[in-house]
């Protein structure tokens, strides 16, 4: 009975050496998964809020300056809201980094947005992009040394309905 109670003492110690070569691993896991969900959780974000900005432009004419929503877009785009109002969508995104291309707008874009033509036979139709750049990922962890990733473009095209 004595030695059977040694043993079990003995046990517990290499339990908790065991514990402590697994945890490591096992910590050093869990954080990479939450680090890749947010990740994942900024980048759905902005798409989203482009795809918001960009249905809401391609309801206006921008050669209208007066009525063209451009600035309420960009806003849309970062705050979630026309207003510019309350916190960002995601953490250090900024109305200067999203950028607006349709037929009036081409500071930064590249391609054709202005009667753009589908097939020989069709009507030609007025694009509109709006694109999020630059954007730099803001980490919750400081463990995996991500603060230098930047995203790349995240952008919508639609069709421009006048």
């Amino acid at each position: 009975m004595r030695y059977h109670r040694r043993s079990l003492r003995r046990m517990r110690g290499a339990v908790a050496v065991e514990f402590g070569l697994v945890a490591i691993p096992l910590i050093t896991l869990l954080l990479g998964i939450a680090e890749f969900g947010h990740a994942f959780y900024e980048y759905n974000t902005m798409v989203k809020s482009v795809r918001d900005a960009t249905r809401l432009l391609s309801a206006y004419d921008p050669t209208d300056t007066t009525n063209y929503p451009l600035a309420q877009a960009q806003c849309l785009a970062v705050y979630g809201t026309t207003g510019c109002t309350g916190t960002p969508l995601v953490t250090g995104l900024t109305t200067n980094m999203v950028v607006v291309c349709d037929q009036v707008n081409t500071t930064g874009c590249s391609g054709q947005y202005k009667n753009v033509q589908t097939n020989p036979a069709a009507e030609t139709i007025n694009l509109i992009e709006v694109s999020i750049q630059g954007y730099q990922y803001n980490q919750i962890t400081g463990f995996f040394n991500l603060g230098n990733m930047v995203f790349g473009d995240i952008s919508c095209v639609m069709r421009q309905v006048l």
